[in-house]
This record gives C-alpha cells, sequence and structure tokens, in this order.
C-alpha cells in the first residue's frame, strides 16, 4: 500500500500575522516618496483650520528652505508644492533602511469663498509652513444684538432697561 500526501487546502492560506505584516509593509503605511497618486510628488501633511477672522494653514515640509516652497491660489484652490533640490546631489547607492521622504511634494486643497488670497501672508519656520488668508469683511460672523420685548413691542434703550410701554416711565419694582 502506497501513502500518497496531498496537499491541504487551507496550506496556502496566510496566517493573520503574515497578512498584517505585509499590510504595513505595503507603500499605503508608508512616507510617500512619490507615486501617492501625484505623478512624481508625495502627499504634504497640513493641518487647515478656521478663525472668525482668518483660514489659517500649516504644512509640515521638514528638510525643505523656503525657496524650495511654492504657494499658489488660483480659482478658489491653494496649492502647496515644494521640491528639494539638493535631494539631486545625494548618493543613490548602500542605503539599507530609507524612509525619509525626498524630493517633491505637493497638497492642493478648495477654500472656502469668502477669502481675500491677495492678502494672504506666510511664514516658514523650523520645517513648518505657517498661511494665513484674512475673511473678507462680508463674510466674517456678525454679533446681533436682541431687543427685549416688553407686552409684546419691542422697546427702544439698551438691553436690561426695560420700560413701561407709553410712558416713558421704568416699570414699578415688586414690593415697592
Amino acid at each position: 500500500m502506497t501513502l500518497t500526501r496531498r496537499p491541504s487546502p487551507f496550506g496556502e492560506l496566510v496566517t493573520l500575522r503574515q497578512a498584517m505584516d505585509r499590510l504595513f509593509d505595503d507603500t499605503v503605511f508608508r512616507p510617500a516618496s512619490g507615486g501617492s497618486g501625484y505623478g512624481d510628488f508625495a502627499r504634504l501633511p497640513l493641518d487647515v483650520r478656521t478663525t472668525p477672522d482668518a483660514l489659517l494653514v500649516e504644512a509640515s515640509l521638514p528638510g525643505y528652505a523656503p525657496e524650495d516652497v511654492e504657494i499658489t491660489v488660483e480659482s478658489g484652490t491653494l496649492t502647496i508644492k515644494a521640491e528639494d533640490r539638493a535631494d539631486e546631489t545625494r548618493e543613490q547607492g548602500g542605503w539599507v533602511v530609507r524612509e525619509i521622504a525626498r524630493g517633491s511634494a505637493m497638497r492642493t486643497v478648495t477654500l472656502p469663498t469668502g477669502l481675500e488670497a491677495d492678502r494672504a501672508e506666510a511664514t516658514f519656520e523650523h520645517g513648518v509652513l505657517k498661511l494665513r488668508i484674512p475673511k473678507a469683511e462680508q463674510t466674517k460672523p456678525r454679533q446681533i444684538r436682541i431687543q427685549p420685548v416688553t407686552v409684546g413691542e419691542a422697546t427702544a434703550g439698551h438691553p436690561g432697561e426695560a420700560k413701561a410701554v407709553g410712558t416713558g416711565e421704568p416699570p414699578a419694582k415688586a414690593g415697592a
């Protein structure tokens, strides 16, 4: 009698650990060095927030010099592009691990309406670009004063100064 060993149908399935290792080795979770959907550009991390007066943008650009960064606003779209020209002179061989993104990085963001891009200000310090784009006066939030109502009619005067309707006299206080 001859024993024939057949491969297990489960032998080709990868373990959960192997699958997770492969997932985290994928370029999706590594710093981009190109090929991230922008042609030869890496994805540029941004923080964008709004205040009552302006839109504030911070971009992390470690290793870039201010002269390597280009900022444009066109048709309601902000584009920040950085190109590390020093990378061209570095030698390409002998790397054991190379994870630092070099070369070019770019990010495009659609801006909200009501900004004055021609008055934008940018600073660059310690690898962080800070961009401030002021809001137009007509889009800034305004506080609306509430007029008190007495017996169904609005009264003239300052808030907290209630007057009796028709007499011009302040109302009598309780217990007086």
